[in-house]
């Protein structure tokens, strides 16, 4: 067997496989081009790194493509040129010099750059497209100046509505912090002696200090039913053993329980449940597993065993977590049920229908004489203030306004009384007066029943301060105490939708 003259092979080959022989052949000629490559390599490194010289980084010329807009030519791997550079290299290029003093007072006073659009500006036009001649490069840095002053004039206002902000915050906060100071130091130890003071009561306007507003509210609501903390345990296991007979006994019981009205109340403990789950449902503070839903849950359900001829009302659950949030749960139970037992509550929450169209009535005394043009829309329109007033009664506004302004009309209904409650009703229907004029029937109901929620504390009370609580020299009380002493029937003249 012979082979290319390439390789001499002797004769003892001619019983070997020629596969074997071809393979054996591959791997060695393999192994030597692999050896001969990376010497190579090696040799041109080293002759590289002794011959080259580092290359110093010199300035683009005119020929140089600027950015590459338009893909033609890979983009840059150097870092991004500050608005500095970039001017910089292009009056090396053209040999053009801006004004420094104009050009260094303008970029000094400058808090940020638009790197892109100065670029674009300041840069020569790729190499491949004709250049800008001098009237567009004019225009070009004219445009540029106009953005930047337009960017620093939006900067400089933005700053300046934070900084007011702000301040208005300190302000606040000071006001607060000093506020605070005199409730505890003058009037909480002189509560009895001074709190109808003109002193007292202008503080009071402002708003009571978050941390002390439960104490304030508690002594100002007061404990005429002589409920104890012992009391209110005693009402709590109740409620707990019927919770638990409702588990052992079944969901039939339970529907039959859930549809007991009048003296029976007592049974409707499950409806609580079912209410707990919508009170403030963004806080998530009172829904199942939340912090507060065992307390919430343990006030509501005291109550009902306290006064099962009021039972569970819907509405309740928003009015006892308000005082949760600012008290201890025996203490705000005391107040939910000294609360709940003024004469205005009540009637709503026993739903006493002589009793509420009473309130309507005198509320509706107040409302021609503050708002007649209003007034009379809604009476065209056949629109009767218990569409709207049944919700903010029931709730005292926690569920109709932000919670903080909610608070603040607390502040002042505690100091007050029922007659705040009407007031702030006028107070929202001046603040929306032009809104609703324009509206029918089913749109006023609407925005009534669920309001704006952007809704502020000073746009609030600027309106209720305007709303005067008397007509024909008659205040809030006198027109009430009037209605009750007159035997007429309000319902022909007043809220035709509650008539029976």
């Amino acid at each position: 067997m012979t082979y290319p003259c390439t390789f001499s092979y002797i004769p003892l080959f001619d019983r070997i496989p020629k596969t074997v022989v071809i393979d054996n052949v591959r791997k060695h000629t393999k192994i030597n081009v692999i050896e001969n490559v990376r010497n190579v390599q090696l040799k041109i490194n080293n002759f590289v790194s002794l011959q080259t010289p580092i290359k110093e980084q010199t300035p683009p010329t005119h020929s140089a493509p600027g950015w590459k807009l338009f893909g033609k030519i890979p983009p840059r791997e150097n870092p991004q040129k500050d608005s500095k550079t970039i001017q910089q290299e292009y009056e090396a290029r053209t040999g053009r010099m801006t004004k420094p003093s104009l050009q260094v007072g303008r970029r000094r006073n400058l808090e940020f750059e638009p790197l892109s659009t100065t670029a674009l500006i300041l840069e020569d036009r790729p190499a491949h497209l004709p250049a800008k001649n001098a009237e567009e490069a004019q225009r070009h840095r004219q445009e540029y100046d106009e953005m930047v002053a337009e960017a620093k004039k939006r900067e400089m206002k933005e700053a300046q509505r934070r900084k007011k902000i702000m301040k208005e915050r300190f302000k606040q906060e000071e006001n607060i912090a000093h506020a605070m100071i005199i409730w505890n130091v003058d009037i909480l130890p002189n509560w009895e002696t001074i709190r109808n003071t003109r002193k007292v009561r202008e503080l009071w306007w402002q708003g009571v200090p978050p941390s002390i507003r439960g104490k304030v509210w508690s002594l100002a609501i007061g404990n005429e039913l002589n409920i104890t903390h012992e009391l209110y345990e005693i009402f709590l296991s109740r409620a707990k053993e019927r919770w638990k007979s409702f588990r052992e006994t079944g969901s039939e019981n339970e529907t039959e329980d859930s549809g007991a009205s009048g003296a029976d109340r007592e049974a409707s403990l499950e409806l609580i449940k079912l209410d707990i789950s919508r009170t403030f449902p963004s806080l998530f503070i009172f829904q199942k597993g939340g912090p507060y839903h065992d307390l919430l849950h343990n006030v509501l359900g005291a109550y009902t065993c306290y006064r099962p001829d009021v039972g569970y009302v819907q509405g309740m659950s928003f009015v006892a977590a308000v005082l949760i949030l600012n008290l201890e749960e025996a203490d705000a139970f005391i107040a939910f049920a000294n609360l709940l037992n003024k004469p205005c509550q009540l009637a709503f929450f026993r739903v006493d229908h002589s009793m509420m169209l009473k309130y309507f009535a005198s509320f509706e005394v107040f409302f021609e004489e503050n708002l007649p043009n209003l007034f009379a829309h809604l009476k065209t329109n056949n629109l009767t203030p218990d569409i709207y007033l049944i919700d903010w009664i029931f709730t005292l506004y926690s569920k109709s306004l932000p919670l903080d302004l909610a608070c603040r009309v607390w502040d002042v209904f505690c100091r007050d009384g029922e007659e705040f409650l009407f007031r702030t009703a006028l107070g929202i229907l001046k603040l929306y007066e032009g809104i609703l004029v324009q509206m029918d029937f089913i749109h006023i109901a609407q925005f009534l029943t669920k309001l704006p929620e952007d809704i502020t504390s000073e746009k609030l009370f600027a309106c209720i301060t305007t709303v005067q609580m008397q007509s024909s020299n008659k205040r809030w009380t006198q027109v009430f105490a009037s209605l009750m002493k007159d035997g007429k029937e309000v319902e022909k003249n007043h809220s035709p939708a509650l008539k029976s």
